[in-house]
Parts: structure tokens; C-alpha cells; sequence
């Protein structure tokens, strides 16, 4: 990596949450009014021994001063805390800042300002790093306690249940009878909690409404006993006309048009000016 042109010290940031729900815009404010020259951020648990985005800003801060030995690179955290809770990792984190010539500011808490492994600095340290410890351990063990409490209360946390006891014997019985028999939405067992408390809905419509035929539409046509059953539509014995005409639909019967006077095609149109599609129909003819 080339050396940077300037003499100005280069900071590296690191920030970190242990959950998704914290926040992480407060610390990188900070850490951006502190002018870093990248800013690496995380959300995970200082449990965990593997953080990725800590190397990765560890090893940057080794290629800054491997690269140009005479400018100051800083490694800058907005607090103790962020960094490690465990004291060992924190004396360890230390020491191998110092021992590649890297700088620890720490922007808030006791020791605000540049971390001095020499004299009072080093003592300081190592008390804030086993108070974090003993937070760390307080807060879990407030949190376990927390949680024994709640289910000696019959509350164990995620989600409700989709089954409850009445369901569930209900569907017992059913498996012991092994029988079909006529069950309620309200009280089988749903596959899914997603439509467990909605009210039962009305039967959907499709938004056609049939009209009401004609009486004389749906009223059977009457057949002779007398003929065979083998009469039908392709016999000739199949009656073509009801022996009632109040029993069957009345037929369409076609009005002839009067025949033009005189007077009358004298006034008519010729059939080529209306329509000139008309007029080569005429000649074809």
C-alpha cells in the first residue's frame, strides 16, 4: 500500500453493537467528526470470539504503518466497552496495538483521549476492562433471571400458540374414533395461526345473477307413452312438434316485407350510393 502524502495521523474506526435493535448512528457520528479515514462497523455480541469487520480494521491499521513507519496511525473506538468486555481481550488488543506502534483513542468514558500503556494508564485500563467484565456478567445474569421468572409465570416468550388445548383434545378424539363425522371451523385445528381469530366470512359471490327464464322455457315437453324408448332426435317417430302449444316455445315467425310501389322506388336509394361495397355485389349477379 503507497505511503499517504500527508504527515496528518490516519484513524481507523470501529463501531459495534451486540443485537440488530441497538443503534449505530451515535457512534459513527462520533467517529466521523473525528475525521477516520474508514470506519468498519458490526452488529454482533462480544461473546463471539471471530468479528470479522475488528480484523479487518486491526490488519488496515498494520498496512497504514507498515506502509509509512513515520505517520501516526490511530485506531479510534467511541468507547472501552465497544471494543471488548473481557479484560484478557482487552490487554491482549492493547498490547498488540502497541507492540505495531498503533495509537487507542477513545472518544468517551474515564479514559477519554489517547490510551498511555506506561505508569497510571496501564492501571486504569485494567480496572475499566474488569468493570466491563463484571457489567457484562450482571447484565446476563439479570437477563437469565429475567426470563425464569417470566415462564414461572407461564410466559416463555415467542410466539403464540396456534393450538390450544381444546383444539388439541378435539383432535385426539377424532384420531381414537377414526370415523368421518361433520367438524366446526371454530373448533378443528387450523394448519396455519394466520386465520385463527378472523370471524367466519359469508360464502362469496360470483357477481352474476342469472336472469329468470320464462315459464314456458323450463316447463318439460310432454312425450307420447305409446312409442318406443328408442325414439329420439335421429328417429323419425320423434314428435318435431308438442302436442300442446302452450307446452313449448313458441316459434319465430318471419314477417315478409311488402313489396316497393312505384312512388316508393322512385324515392329509394340506389344501393351503389349507400354502400359502395354493394355495387360490385350487383355486378357479380
Amino acid at each position: 500500500m503507497p505511503a499517504p502524502s500527508t504527515e496528518r495521523p490516519i484513524r481507523i474506526g470501529y463501531a459495534r453493537t451486540s443485537t440488530a435493535r441497538q443503534e449505530l448512528a451515535s457512534q459513527l457520528e462520533a467517529l466521523h467528526r473525528a475525521e477516520c479515514h474508514q470506519v468498519f462497523k458490526e452488529q454482533i455480541s462480544t461473546r463471539v470470539k471471530v468479528r470479522p469487520e475488528l480484523e479487518k480494521a486491526l490488519a488496515l491499521a498494520h498496512q497504514f504503518k507498515e506502509a509509512a513507519p513515520e505517520t501516526p496511525v490511530i485506531f479510534t473506538v467511541h468507547e472501552l466497552k465497544r471494543l471488548a468486555r473481557n479484560a484478557a481481550e482487552l490487554t491482549t488488543l492493547s498490547a498488540e496495538l502497541q507492540a505495531g506502534g498503533i495509537q487507542l483513542e477513545l472518544l468517551t468514558g474515564p479514559l477519554t483521549g489517547f490510551y498511555d500503556p506506561n505508569g497510571m494508564g496501564a492501571m486504569f485500563f485494567a480496572v475499566l476492562a474488569v468493570a466491563g467484565q463484571i457489567e457484562r456478567n450482571y447484565i446476563r445474569e439479570k437477563t437469565l433471571e429475567g426470563q425464569v421468572i417470566a415462564a414461572s409465570k407461564g410466559n416463555h416468550g415467542g410466539r403464540p400458540k396456534v393450538i390450544d388445548d381444546d383444539m388439541l383434545t378435539f383432535a385426539l378424539a377424532l384420531r381414537t374414533r377414526a370415523s368421518p363425522s361433520p367438524r366446526s371451523p371454530r373448533s378443528s385445528p387450523s394448519r396455519s395461526g394466520r386465520t385463527r381469530a378472523r370471524p367466519p366470512q359469508p360464502p362469496r359471490s360470483t357477481g352474476r345473477s342469472r336472469k329468470p327464464r320464462p315459464q314456458q322455457w323450463t316447463t318439460a315437453r310432454r312425450r307420447d307413452p305409446s312409442r318406443s324408448a328408442s325414439a329420439g332426435p335421429g328417429n323419425r317417430s320423434w314428435p318435431k312438434k308438442p302436442i300442446s302449444a302452450s307446452d313449448s316455445r313458441p316459434s319465430p315467425t318471419r314477417t315478409r316485407r311488402p313489396p316497393l310501389r312505384d312512388h316508393d322506388r322512385s324515392q329509394r336509394q340506389p344501393l351503389h350510393q349507400s354502400n359502395p361495397g354493394t355495387r360490385r355485389h350487383e355486378r357479380s349477379r
